[in-house]
């Protein structure tokens, strides 16, 4: 389906002057025909056309579309695509063209379908008991601005198993009116189910976190991609897979964000402990190293200094004491000796 844009439409105003114009003739026409005593064929002619175009005329004001700023219509006759309406402006198009946009009941969570009546209008009907009801009118025209959908979070498999909730916000537009209202039962939802199909497929290519022996890439070589630690390269990974998707549906997609990771609740407790192990294994190797430091230049400035000499036995037993003091997790409780070192 080609997009047909319509142009040189824009006598919306030409036409409700026009048909304004048209009435008050007809009302001049309608008095005139009244006030006429003689019954002549021609009066009555008059009188019957004015009543003709007094309930006919209107039909014109049906053809009059208004379109504001970054707003299309798309628009068919009996059932046949006529083209588009893109530019803002005031139309005047055949009468008993209809705008299509099957999407326009559909409420999504995003921007334009968050509050309760979205892009429709309220309006307020009486019911036949008295009571006062709102209801809504839907309006066909699509909106070609940039929107966000906010999927809800999914909880999806890595590739080592391990379950991860993971959301994602996705910045889209319509590009081609035609393919979005014709190649596709409804964009909106269309557009939804493509963005959770492509998530899940990109997910189970990575990691939470940095794992040996993992082949992100497709390279064959194992490297550190992670969702945690290559989050701009994921997210370009799942717009260009959701653009793939869409591509049939006249959706461009902007922009690809992750809002939300975090490993599911039935092993978050499992997988906090482990990181809390890893980052104790990591402080102690660093308190470690740093000791052996100090012990080896506390026995190079004694022997430097000559303060005192001391054998391989009570070097040993040196060595022992600062590792105690400096790796120990409590302060040390010094130990006076009054008596001979031997």
């Amino acid at each position: 389906m080609e997009e047909k844009i319509l142009s040189g439409k824009k006598n919306g105003m030409k036409v409700l002057l026009l048909v304004l114009l048209v009435y008050v003739l007809d009302i001049a026409l309608f008095a005139f025909s009244v006030s006429q005593s003689a019954a002549t064929p021609l009066v009555v002619a008059g009188l019957v056309a004015s009543v003709l175009i007094f309930f006919t005329a209107w039909i014109f004001l049906c053809g009059l579309k208004v379109l504001k700023p970054q707003e299309a219509l798309v628009l068919t006759l009996f059932g046949k695509y006529v083209g588009t309406l893109k530019d803002s402006g005031f139309y005047f198009v055949n009468p008993f063209c209809t705008g299509v946009n099957p999407a326009a009941k559909t409420r999504l969570n995003q921007s334009g379908d968050v509050s309760e009546t979205g892009s429709g209008v309220a309006a307020l009907v009486v019911s036949a008991q008295g009571a006062a009801a709102n209801t809504v009118v839907y309006s066909n025209k699509l909106s070609l601005k940039i929107m966000t959908l906010n999927n809800s979070r999914q909880k999806i498999n890595d590739c080592l198993g391990n379950p991860i909730e993971i959301g994602i916000a996705v910045t889209w537009r319509i590009v081609d009116t035609a393919k979005a209202v014709f190649n596709v039962e409804n964009y909106k939802e269309f557009l939804s189910l493509q963005c959770d199909s492509a998530l899940r497929n990109v997910v189970r290519i990575y990691p939470y976190d940095v794992a040996p022996n993992v082949d992100t890439t497709g390279d064959g070589v194992a490297d550190e991609g992670s969702l945690r630690g290559s989050s701009e390269v994921v997210a370009a990974r799942i717009r260009d897979e959701i653009q793939a998707r869409v591509q049939e549906a006249g959706i461009e997609i902007v922009e690809a964000r992750i809002t939300y990771l975090a490993y599911a609740a039935e092993i978050a407790a499992v997988m906090l402990q482990r990181q809390q192990a890893s980052a104790i294994i990591d402080a102690r190797k660093m308190i470690v190293d740093g000791a052996v430091g100090m012990v080896e230049m506390a026995l190079d400035r004694l022997s430097e200094k000559g303060v005192v000499e001391l054998d391989e036995e009570r070097k040993a037993a040196m060595v022992s004491n600062l590792l105690v003091v400096l790796c120990g997790n409590r302060d040390a409780q010094p130990v006076v000796n009054s008596g001979s070192l031997y």
